[in-house]
Order: C-alpha cells, then structure tokens, then sequence
C-alpha cells in the first residue's frame, strides 16, 4: 500500500508538472540558502583560524601601552635586554624575538616597490612559523654587526624581479644596498587583509642603524613551546615586565599582552554567530514553502473531490487517503530539498572561489536540511491530508 501511495503521489505530481515545480519552489531556495550560508560561514571561519594560525603558534605579541593599536600611548618602548631575559628565565618559551617596522620603498633591476621593512633575528621566523623557499638566515655575525643583508617575502620577489632568481642580487631599501640572501616561503593574505609576503626582513641592528634611527622597540613576539600553559606563561611574562620596566605593586600594566590564539577563537566564535544568524533568516523561506505546499495540497483536495469519494465508496479507508495525499506532500517536500542541496552544492563552491575561501562540504547540514524538509511536508501536508480523508464519500460524489 505504501508503495502504491508514492506511485499515485509521483503520477499526481507529473500530471501538473509547472504546479508542482512552482509549489516545490520555496522548499528549493529555502534549502539552498541555509545550506549555502553555512557553508560559507564554515569556509570563512576556517579562513580566519588559518589566517590567525599563520601568524604563528601560540605566538604572543607584547607592545606598550594598555590598548592594542598605533601608539603606544606614551608608555615606554622596549629594551632588547628584555629578549634574552624572557628567553632565560621564563619556562615554556619555544622562541621570542624583537621586532622592529618601518616603510620603505625598496629599488632594484629598474622597479621600485613600497614595502614594510621589519627588523629581527632569526628568532623571528620561528615566531611567525615562516620558512625559506631558497637561501639561508642571517649569521650570528650579521646580525651582531648590522650587516646590508635581507630576506624578502614572496611579493616583493615577484614585484621587483619577476620570475628572475633575486639570490646575491643587490635591492636598494632607502639609502642603502643589501644583499638579498634568502626568500621566505608564501604565506598568502593574513588576518586583517595585509598581505603578509610584502615585507622585507634585515638584521635589527640595520633597521636602527641606517632606517630608523632609534633603538626603540615596540613589539616582543614571544613563541609558547607546544604542551606550555598558555595563562601561566602570561603571568610569568607579565610579572617579569613588571619588573623590568620598575613598575610599583599600585601602578598598571604599562603593556599589553596579545595571544593569538584568544583573538582567533574570538573571530571565529564571532563568524559562527553570523553564519547561524543568516542561516536562521535563511530558513524562513522554508515555512513560506511549506505554506505553499499546504496550499496547493488544498487545492488538489478541492480538485479532486469526487476521485476521493470514489475511492472511499469502494471501501478505501481513511487511513489510506490520509496516507496519500500526506505522501504526496512529503514527496513534494522531499525532492525541493534534493533540488535546493543540489544546487547550494553548486553555488557554493562558485562563491566560495569568488570569495576566496575553503569549501567546506558538511554532511550533517546537508542531512538535516533534507530531513527537515522532508518534515516540512509532513506538518503542512498533515491538514489535506485530513481533510480529504475525513469528506463525507456521498457528498464528494454530488462534488461537481
């Protein structure tokens, strides 16, 4: 019997093929909108931790002042005694180094380029995790004298010469020549939209010597070893700069700790309410559908009248009419909900390249967005269904 429902529910929906699409029409967007949603919100999501992991692991970034951003906000900079103090005595660290920034337009084989110019140790490519594609780090003695050395990103290769091999070429960073002695592996676009491959590094001693001119240093990267207890290390870090920079028991916290970590979990915890947020909002055209189905299943109890009565004077029960048109407005439910996952498949794949961020295939919101679809037929095909099965077998035959 239950086969021969579907059979009847399948050559109804055939016989008024445009009806049947139209009605079926909300259930489509509607599933296609929540899938395609998530499925971004995942993507992006995922975009953001990989972004944020790239800027290293369990990276820590320490500058003055009490607020994050541009200034310090008249707090004192940091020594680079500080380096080797964290480094000896605070337990758990895997690698911290000093860095120093500045812009600069860098010159060579006839372009120029405007890049940043970062000076460090080689400390600082453990901290950001970072990887030579070809050359090598800096010597002890380059780094102690301030050698005309660099290591440049993948985008100033690229911008000053082309597909061209740059190693031992001479790039002009201001007023200086150094040699380029190495090129960092590609990290692509960073967290906040900058492109993390445009930057040039040299020895920090050269950046203060022939950039800056200061000694000043505005930011410690402080690299946790894997296993390390995030929160003790921040206090012992904390402490330890609260002695170093002379501070009383009374006096605040004239730096900031920033952990990496922390502020990825909070954008991705923020994208996932937003993707919750549009995927809800999303899933109300799915209620419009179903309303939709209720209404055009009215109408086929209202047009097919006397074949329910028939049916009913021959000795169906009600159960078995009730049962029909319930699986026909599954049926309709049901194959809008294939349609809508398979075109959410489509699109967001399509958006996801436009977007640039991963595909993420989810097998559970694909899933549930088919069950619930399927449910949708079910709570608003119930009342046709009843109804058709409740008329009254004589007055459905006098129904012209």
């Amino acid at each position: 019997m239950f086969l021969s429902s579907i059979l009847l529910a399948l050559r109804s929906i055939r016989r008024n093929l445009l009806r049947s699409f139209l009605t079926i029409l909300g259930i489509v967007i509607g599933v296609s909108a929540v899938i395609t949603m998530v499925t971004l919100g995942n993507g992006a999501t995922l975009a953001v931790q990989n972004q944020i992991s790239g800027l290293g692991t369990n990276l820590l970034q320490i500058r003055p002042g009490q607020r994050m951003g541009p200034g310090s906000g008249g707090a004192p900079t940091f020594k680079d005694t500080y380096v080797d103090a964290i480094a000896q005595q605070i337990g758990g660290i895997y690698a911290v180094a000093a860095e120093g920034r500045a812009t600069a337009t860098v010159v060579a084989g006839g372009r120029n380029w405007s890049s940043s110019v970062i000076g460090s140790t080689n400390e600082w490519l453990k901290t950001g995790n970072w990887q030579l594609a070809t050359g090598r780090e800096f010597t002890p003695e380059e780094i102690r004298a301030g050698s005309a050395v660099c290591i440049i990103g993948s985008t100033v290769k690229r911008e000053l010469f082309g597909n061209a091999d740059p190693m031992g070429e001479l790039m002009r960073v201001r007023e200086f020549s150094c040699e380029i002695i190495g090129v960092l592996a590609s990290k692509g676009q960073g967290a906040f939209g900058n492109d993390q491959d445009d930057m040039v590094l040299v020895p920090l001693n050269t950046l203060q010597r022939r950039i800056t001119g200061s000694k000043r240093i505005n930011t410690l990267l402080v690299s946790m070893a894997d296993g390390s207890e995030p929160e003790r290390v921040k206090a012992s870090l904390r402490q330890l700069l609260r002695e170093l920079r002379k501070l009383a028991p009374a006096d605040e916290d004239n730096f900031n700790i920033l952990d990496t970590k922390q502020l990825a979990d909070t954008l991705s915890g923020t994208t996932q309410v937003m993707t919750m947020l549009l995927g809800a909002v999303a899933g109300v055209s799915l209620l419009v559908g179903g309303i939709g189905i209720m209404n055009i299943m009215l109408v086929s109890v209202t047009e097919r009248t006397r074949e329910i009565g028939l049916r009913l004077a021959i000795g169906a029960l009600e159960r078995e009419v009730l049962l029909q048109f319930l699986i026909e407005a599954v049926v309709l439910a049901a194959l809008g909900g294939l349609i809508g996952i398979a075109l959410a498949t489509i699109a967001s794949v399509i958006l996801a390249g436009v977007m640039g961020v991963p595909y993420v295939f989810n097998v559970s919101v694909n899933l549930l967005s088919f069950v619930f679809s399927a449910g949708i037929g079910v709570v608003f095909g119930y009342f046709p269904a009843r109804r058709a099965a409740r008329l009254d077998p004589i007055e459905a035959l006098r129904h012209e």
